[in-house]
């Protein structure tokens, strides 16, 4: 029976079928969602957020050293957003090369997605709305700042970083229609 059809060893499919453009694509972006979902929470962990002292008379204050402190969530930001912004630039070129010039928009937007996925991740992991926090505190009390983005264009970090390494990927490698 050799010209009886495929045997079972031959139907037996070895590994995953490879994926298409798209499939590459929706894995690319969930990765990218999740590692700013990952940046959120690392955000959070490493940020030392300055507090404010309740006063007897209701009011509330805090130190000059306090006041510096409201910048060092977005720095924090920044360094998360930078190390993320590579991580995705990296990842991007290597899985996604093939599609020419859209990669460039497809990381910067991914970027920007991943940040604002960070910044809402670390948000509602932080201590919360400050002014709810503030209201029903005793005097004593030390009531830390909420944790979110001060300076916007922080955000901005994200996609600048994920595009250079695509930016680099693609004017330092080979290209395929030049003779070597």
């Amino acid at each position: 029976m050799s010209g009886a059809g495929p045997t079972v060893v031959d139907q037996i499919v070895v590994g995953p079928p490879p994926l298409g453009v798209l499939g590459r694509l929706a894995l690319f972006v969930l990765l990218g969602l999740g590692l700013g979902g990952v940046g959120g929470v690392v955000w959070q962990r490493v940020v030392h957020l300055p507090t404010y002292l309740v006063n007897p008379d209701g009011g509330a204050s805090t130190t000059e050293r306090g006041l510096t402190g409201f910048f060092g969530g977005d720095a924090w930001f920044v360094a998360v957003g930078a190390v993320v912004g590579v991580l995705l630039g990296v990842l991007g070129w290597r899985v996604l090369r093939g599609v020419g010039w859209p990669l460039v928009l497809v990381v910067t937007l991914l970027a920007v997605a991943a940040g604002l996925v960070c910044w809402l991740v670390g948000y509602k992991l932080g201590p919360g709305d400050f002014a709810e926090r503030l209201a029903a505190a005793q005097p004593g009390d030390e009531v830390p700042i909420e944790l979110t983005l001060r300076a916007k264009a922080s955000l901005l970090a994200w996609p600048f970083m994920a595009v250079v390494p695509v930016l680099l990927g693609s004017s330092l490698s080979h290209d395929a229609d030049e003779p070597r």
